[in-house]
Formats: structure tokens, sequence, C-alpha cells
């Protein structure tokens, strides 16, 4: 497939999919995506709609406001990028102000669902790809731009597997922070493609660690609160449609310890009226929040246990979400033969900011 656009003389770096070593070696490569004609006030792109006539593809020309250069976001093109999809959401612009903040380098591009204009975030103004560009051909061609690209995955549960399939077929290293989808495939996929990536259920660090010592005590207890009759709730944003994956492990280490529970059994209130007065979510953060409970019973009624864990707000899924990415680099970067992390593993390597 022809590019697009004029090709110039450059460098590019290659890299294994495994130990992702560097080599440099003389090449040609397609230029930015967001080149731009100078001195106008609207840039002019060219690109690949999804439609086919043929074996080709029609291209098109869109005209959107104007672009800072990619340059900005990459000093050296052995440098980190990371590729948030999708920014269009309120966690991928919360992702993308805590890498920001950390000094992490955004890639000015994205997939998203439907078309969207472009998203400008702190320095940096992401071009979004929707569903009627061919998505190899964009993957493609920003792993070309930038060699060390990594993803940042909060998209939705359906596209969870889909998404996973294409960064696994461009070889690009990804954190996946969306719940839902088939996770037994997920996790087997990446593994047979020896891929580096980070799979979570949750990503604030601190829950995480609640979350470690849960599994701690069904693994050293097995049976302690055999008998105890369990409840679950939990209270997301309504627009969250699937059941807390928190609350799923947490459920897991409770089996563990000998409670007879069933998945289908957690409570989701999604409500509004609900989750101000039941669960006592401030109206604030209606429309961002995390509400766990967790509540055991002894066989006679004498003795209770209650655990929760309440956040309002997204930074803290934020700051742990960027901890992965870093401490995935670090990994990569290190030549590490393990390569598919969980959070619990994030949190003992220490490699965080």
């Amino acid at each position: 497939m022809s590019a697009i656009l004029a090709r110039a003389p450059c460098k590019i770096t290659q890299t294994s999919r495994r130990g992702y070593t560097t080599r440099t070696t003389a090449a040609v490569a397609p230029p930015p995506l967001a080149a731009r004609r100078s001195g106008s006030a609207l840039a002019q792109r060219s690109s690949f709609a999804a439609s086919k006539i043929g074996s080709s593809f029609v291209q098109t020309t869109r005209t959107h406001a104007p672009m800072r250069s990619s340059r900005m976001c990459v000093e050296a093109s052995g440098d980190w990028v990371l590729m948030v999809n999708d920014v269009a959401g309120k966690m991928g612009t919360a992702v993308v102000e805590a890498a920001q903040a950390k000094g992490i380098k955004i890639a000015p591009y994205c997939l998203t669902g439907p078309k969207r204009d472009p998203i400008t975030i702190g320095d940096v103004t992401v071009e979004l790809f929707d569903t009627s560009f061919d998505r190899d051909e964009v993957m493609q061609r920003i792993k070309k731009e930038f060699p060390k690209l990594m993803v940042i995955d909060y998209t939705v549960p359906q596209c969870v597997n889909l998404n996973a399939e294409l960064y696994i077929k461009h070889g690009i290293p990804f954190v996946m922070g969306t719940t839902g989808g088939d996770r037994d495939k997920l996790l087997a996929d990446v593994k047979d493609a020896g891929l580096f990536a980070v799979i979570a259920p949750q990503m604030g660090k601190q829950v995480v660690a609640f979350q470690a010592a849960m599994k701690i005590m069904g693994d050293r207890f097995p049976g302690a609160f055999k008998g105890y009759t369990l409840k679950v709730t939990e209270s997301h944003q309504s627009s969250k449609v699937d059941t807390s994956g928190t609350a799923k492990a947490i459920v897991a280490s409770f089996k563990d310890m000998g409670i007879e529970f069933e998945e289908s059994q957690i409570e989701l209130v999604r409500d509004p009226k609900e989750q101000v007065e039941r669960m006592h979510v401030p109206e604030e953060h209606l429309l961002g929040h995390a509400y766990h409970t967790y509540e055991l019973t002894s066989p006679d009624g004498l003795v209770s246990f209650k655990f929760e864990h309440n956040v309002c707000g997204r930074s803290i899924y934020a700051q742990g979400t960027v901890d992965a990415a870093l401490c995935l680099m670090s990994k990569i970067d290190s030549g590490s033969e393990q390569t598919l992390f969980n959070m619990i593993e994030v949190l003992e390597s220490g490699d965080m900011r």
C-alpha cells in the first residue's frame, strides 16, 4: 500500500519483539501523520478511509484545526512514547494529564469510536482516528513514527479483545485498564504472543495493595470464614455496565477463606438517587466514583466484619496506570524474561515514581 505523503530519508530504530534490543539502520519512513502546511490556519491531512474499492483503499482529505508537531512529544527516536486510547473518555484524559505531570511524552494520536475533532490536553493536541479508518494502517504508521511506542487502553469492554489483538499484531506493548471482555482469552493471547503487557482489573495502587492483602489471607488462611455469609455491594457511575473487576477479585479471596458466594450475587448500584441516599456518594462525584462494601456475618449472627474502599474521582487510577506503564518500560529496557504482569507485580517491582 503506497504512502499518501511524500517520503523523506531518515533513520528508524528496529526492535525485536521480546527483547526490544535496538539497532539503527538507514531507511526511509513516512513523515509524521500530523504533518501540516507552514503558515496555514488549517491543516490539510490525508488519510485512508476504511472503505475499499477492490483491493485498494479510498484516499480522502480531511480539514482539521492545526496540530502541534509530533516533535514536541519526542526528543529522540529511542524515547518511550505513550499512546492513550481513548483520550475522548474521562479516564483517557486523566491518564494523559497524569503522564504529562511525570514528564512522559504523549503521542498526538489515538483510536476512538465515533468521529471526533482533535482534543488538546496540556501541551499536546491529539488526533482521533475513528472507525472509518483502517486501524492496521494507522497503527503501522504510528509505530514507524514512534518506534518505542506503548499503548494505554481505556476504551469499552466490547473492544478489549479486538484492541489487544491489534496491539499484538503490531508488537506494541500495552497496559490494559479497560475491564470486561473475555479475560481468559486476553491473557492467553498475550502470553502466547510473548508481548509485554500489564493487565489488571484495578489500577489504583492502594486498592491493589488491599486486594493483595486479601489474596494473602485467602492463600494462608483457607477456611477462616467458613460458614459466614457475605454481602457485596458496589456502586459506580451509571455509564459502567459491567460488574467491578475488583469486587470479583475480592470475592475470589473470600471464597478461598471458605465462604460460599457467586459473582452473580454481587449487587450493582447504578441509580444516582440510591447512590446518594444509600451509598452516600457525594453528588459532585456521581459521574466518577467507585464504592465497594463487603459485609461478613457469622452463622449465629453475633459476629460481623465490614470492609470498605471508596474512591471519588479518577486520579488514583490514572496515577496507578502511569506507574504500570513506567514499570513495563523498565522491564522491557532491562530485558526481562517475564513479559506479562498484573498490578500486584507492579507494586512488588518498585518501578514507580
